[in-house]
């Protein structure tokens, strides 16, 4: 099971620090989006607020971004470091209540959709408050084509007689395919969904990269659910396995996302 009780101030600093893989994709995401000049955007898991931000110097002073996300801790550091064209507030992608309806041009949940165990709230949710022909942008891990971290994990897992403990590494367990997605989008009421997988290489400097970017990325989640031995075991061979794809640039894995854009009906 993902808890939400994890995160702590030191994760919620250090995902504000690496999390340059998923602000990078994300900037993507927005220009897919095209965000213009006064328009009204919500930012769906909005974490430390660093894509928020970035789109509130795309709609200017006379747009507005707001963002909420479920961890305390880094809705309180996104309101603490972004300007003030971004605002953030805790809440979940299932209860948008606290917007009216038709309210933005824009909603987006970038590296979001794949930590909520049921898609089609969420989604109906965000229709709700866009305007009629608003658009929706989303990133998401790929089910059907796993990132390489979780390829090594599974062989790790596999090697140590752990298969079939996966959720207990607390990765990202709610993976949608990009089939599953679009049939998904139109039940929400988006009924020509843009979709395509794109493939990003990352190269980390050492072991020590990658555990801390997935425990930032994962709110504290990874490997958190393994009792401390099987912990130590899983960690020291996911380590040497990860050196293996060590290259001159770094260790070299690569990520795989759906990305996603809809227009509401209307």
């Amino acid at each position: 099971m993902v808890s939400l009780a994890l995160d702590s101030a030191a994760l919620a600093e250090t995902y504000d620090r690496v999390s340059d893989r998923q602000f990078n994709h994300g900037k993507l995401l927005i220009d897919d989006l095209q965000v213009s000049p006064g328009e009204r955007v919500l930012d769906v898991g909005c974490g430390t607020g660093r894509l928020g931000a970035h789109v509130a110097e795309l709609v200017g002073p006379s747009g507005e971004v707001v963002g909420v996300d479920p961890l305390p801790l880094r809705v309180a550091l996104a309101n603490s470091k972004r300007g003030p064209g971004f605002r953030a507030s805790v809440g979940r992608a299932e209860d948008l209540s606290q917007f009216a309806d038709g309210s933005f041009d824009v909603v987006f949940l970038n590296s979001v959709l794949h930590w909520l165990p049921e898609k089609l709230g969420p989604l109906r949710e965000a229709r709700r408050v866009l305007k009629r022909g608003g658009r929706l942008g989303i990133s998401a891990a790929a089910k059907e084509r796993p990132h390489d971290v979780e390829r090594v994990l599974e062989d790790v897992l596999s090697s140590l007689g752990l298969t079939g403990t996966a959720e207990a590494s607390g990765g990202t367990t709610h993976k949608v395919t990009s089939d599953a997605l679009r049939s998904t989008l139109v039940l929400a009421g988006f009924p020509r969904p843009k979709l395509q997988i794109r493939t990003f290489t990352d190269h980390f400097a050492d072991t020590e990269d990658v555990i801390a970017f997935n425990l930032a990325s994962s709110f504290g989640n990874f490997l958190s659910n393994f009792a401390p031995a099987d912990a130590a075991r899983v960690r020291g061979a996911f380590e040497a396995e990860l050196e293996r794809r060590r290259t001159p640039e770094g260790i070299r894995l690569e990520r795989h996302l759906i990305f996603a854009v809809a227009r509401a009906d209307g």
